[in-house]
């Protein structure tokens, strides 16, 4: 049985995150089911869920956890993939967003891994969380641990989404004032008192606060929409200098604070362009949305929050959000220019976003050791 570390720290155990450059032994999924976040029964979610999963399987293997009642779905249109590295475990959630509610994995120099369990509370808790209850999401890194082994570390009282992070790996952390310092999540901690957290369990030297995210009202502004490390000393981060677009402001002060950065090992950062999408992504069809008592209504209209930055890199490739948008291919082209010797893998995703992030917010990689 797995472990839980309640006396000690990753950095006392000298335990770090990787970055997800490193080599990687798996990844794993959340399927979608929930008929107030999905759009038309989360049919079409679903189907968007098994191409990523499809297209990161050619690179390594894949757990798909799934719900009893999606169960015999999932496997059937799991086995109408062909993949034979694509496994379906029956897990209980209570929706689909495993960088957020899993488990965040930590490796050391003697090849072992360990991971911390933080505290979720759906992006908000009786404040402005998402849903209500939450309870099934808070046990999923627990049950991804004792699938695998691994022994855990659990922050009772720090509450924290994988999507709010990213690390070079080397000591260096970017994350968003948005959504850390949001009153919503910590609001007993002080800005020193968050970093000295995250310093602690993700074995960091610096902290990078960038000031805003582009989705202040779901994730209050997780940073996987905006910058990440595609590796030491580089980041990348959305840019665009078309002032009508809806991410114009966050865009050019992400990529200007960026520039000005050094990170842990003091190294100035290089900070590489992506593009947004020319045109905004909007949510259509609210209406085939099922209404349900807790949960936060989507409407017809709404921006969904269509960013290419949200990728997911794996061994040997980056799954990269395009949306049958004019800019899709300048977006392969940029990050190609990004990862020279990893395959650029577009994946059709705007049904992901329509619910409320994409290909890295529904993914979680487990670091090989």
């Amino acid at each position: 049985m797995a472990k839980r570390i309640n006396d000690s720290t990753p950095k006392q155990d000298g335990f770090r995150m990787p970055g997800e450059f490193e080599r990687q032994e798996q990844i794993w999924m959340l399927w979608p089911w929930r008929n107030d976040n999905w759009r038309l029964g989360a049919k079409p979610a679903q189907q968007a869920f098994l191409q990523v999963a499809q297209a990161i399987s050619e690179f390594e293997p894949v757990s798909l956890c799934v719900p009893p009642t999606q169960y015999e779905n999932a496997l059937a249109r799991v086995a109408a993939l062909g993949r034979d590295n694509i496994r379906v475990i029956e897990m209980t959630s209570d929706d689909s967003w495993i960088r957020d509610c899993g488990p965040t994995f930590l490796v050391n120099d003697q090849g072992d891994l360990r991971a911390v369990d933080w505290e979720f509370n759906a992006w908000g808790g009786l404040a402005d969380g998402l849903y209500f209850p939450w309870d099934q999401d808070a046990l999923v890194a627990r049950k991804v641990c004792e699938i695998e082994g691994v022994d855990s570390y659990k922050t009772a009282d720090f509450v924290l989404e994988g999507g709010s992070i990213h690390v070079d790996g080397e000591g260096t952390v970017l994350v968003t004032e948005m959504c850390l310092l949001h009153p919503s999540r910590n609001p007993h901690l002080s800005k020193a008192e968050i970093e000295e957290k995250l310093k602690d369990y993700l074995n960091a030297e610096k902290v990078i606060w960038v000031k805003d995210g582009i989705d202040p009202y779901e994730t209050n502004g997780h940073i996987d929409d905006v910058a990440c490390f595609v590796r030491p000393g580089e980041a990348a981060c959305i840019y665009t200098e078309d002032r009508s677009h809806p991410f114009y402001k966050e865009a050019q002060a992400a990529y200007h604070f960026l520039t000005e950065q050094t990170d842990a090992k003091g190294r100035r950062l290089k900070v590489h362009k992506l593009c947004v999408t020319k045109e905004p992504c909007y949510l259509r069809a609210a209406d085939s949305i099922d209404y349900a008592e807790g949960s936060i209504p989507r409407e017809e209209g709404e921006i969904a929050i269509a960013s290419y930055l949200n990728f997911l890199i794996v061994n040997g490739a980056v799954i990269l959000p395009q949306y049958g948008d004019e800019h899709d291919a300048l977006a392969v082209e940029q990050v190609q220019a990004m990862f020279p010797d990893r395959k650029i893998v577009g994946v059709q995703t705007a049904e992901i976003a329509y619910g409320g992030g994409n290909i890295h917010c529904i993914t979680q990689q487990q670091p090989a050791v």
